[in-house]
């Protein structure tokens, strides 16, 4: 058990290093996962005035609000857990920028699983119509990274 307690200190440790606000470690028959909640502000609401009294017809409807467009584009997902990078080295400009027109078979970001750093390639030529996920964090697989339109 004090093997376990360590290893999730030390999970604890990478979280904070890398800013991650979740992450999971597994071995044989065990699973942790370690999540930080967001901190929550209480709103406080404004009084509203009681509704005039009226006949049901005469009452606005209100207007449907249109749903969020989710990003467009192909999604170049994880084929992995690990760490995505942008760039292949801190000081280094990232791999691919939104806007940015990229090739297929273009490196796009890294991710970096049991100490090995694995290319991310564009599976399409296009440009880069948003960067899903930010430098450092924990990604899944199938985890969109970014979208090529």
């Amino acid at each position: 058990m004090d093997e376990l307690n360590g290893k999730v200190d030390e999970l604890a440790s990478i979280m904070a290093e890398f800013g991650l606000e979740k992450a999971k470690l597994s071995g044989d028959g065990w699973a942790v996962e370690l999540a930080i909640e967001p901190e929550t502000r209480a709103v406080a609401a404004a009084p509203v005035a009681p509704s005039p009294t009226g006949s049901p017809k005469s009452a606005a409807k209100p207007k449907a609000s249109p749903k969020p467009s989710g990003p467009t584009g192909i999604p170049v997902t994880s084929p992995m857990t690990g760490i995505y990078y942008a760039s292949s080295s801190p000081g280094s400009p990232p791999f691919a920028k939104e806007g940015e027109a990229v090739q297929a078979g273009q490196v796009v970001g890294l991710i970096e699983a049991m100490k090995v750093f694995n290319e991310i390639t564009a599976p399409v030529s296009g440009v880069v119509s948003k960067v899903a996920i930010k430098n450092g964090d924990l990604v899944q697989p199938g985890d969109a990274i970014l979208y090529i339109g």
